[in-house]
């Protein structure tokens, strides 16, 4: 079975010697500055009742520990701070400019002891095995290099009996 996916070969500069996770980090790292309002702009809000209609979905198991992988400006993270009430949130993206966004809204609410936010690869998340009752990604899920490796690492890292969410999707 061929592991490739065509969402695999879809990259934000058709052209460029630079892997997809270079270009998308690049790209993001450009628009951080305005992504929430092109995000809010483009889909008419919708994809604010996406967001809410997923986070819906996790709690029935009331997660205490969520990771939110592509978390870019930390809009899932901080609508899952008010929804499910976790004891703490942990937020990953590959994009530096997204994440010093994410963690000036974050001061701003006063979320700093539930939220934190890091860089991170989601091909090759930086905690153990079974850390997570939930684990979230939003949009950032059409970003992954290699689809099959992202979700199986959301995979991993979720405890038994956890649940993730793929937009509205679950994993």
């Amino acid at each position: 079975m061929n592991k490739s996916l065509p969402h695999d070969t879809i990259v934000p500069f058709e052209g460029s010697d630079k892997s997809k996770k270079q270009q998308v980090a690049e790209m993001f790292n450009q628009i951080a500055f305005r992504y929430d309002f092109l995000n809010r702009f483009l889909s008419g809000g919708i994809d604010v009742f996406w967001r809410k209609r997923a986070l819906r979905e996790l709690q029935e198991i009331a997660p205490q520990h969520l990771l939110d992988v592509a978390t870019g400006t930390a809009d899932v993270a901080i609508m899952a701070s008010k929804l499910l009430k976790p004891v703490t949130i942990t937020g990953i993206d590959i994009s530096e400019g997204m994440l010093e966004l994410g963690k000036k809204k974050i001061d701003k609410l006063q979320l700093n002891k539930q939220i934190q936010l890091f860089t991170g690869d989601s091909e090759a998340i930086n905690f153990p095995d079974q850390s997570f009752d939930g684990v979230t990604v939003a949009f950032g899920v059409r970003n992954f290099e290699d689809l099959r490796a992202g979700l199986a690492e959301m995979l991993r890292v979720l405890k038994p009996g956890g649940w993730g969410e793929a937009g509205s999707i679950g994993v």
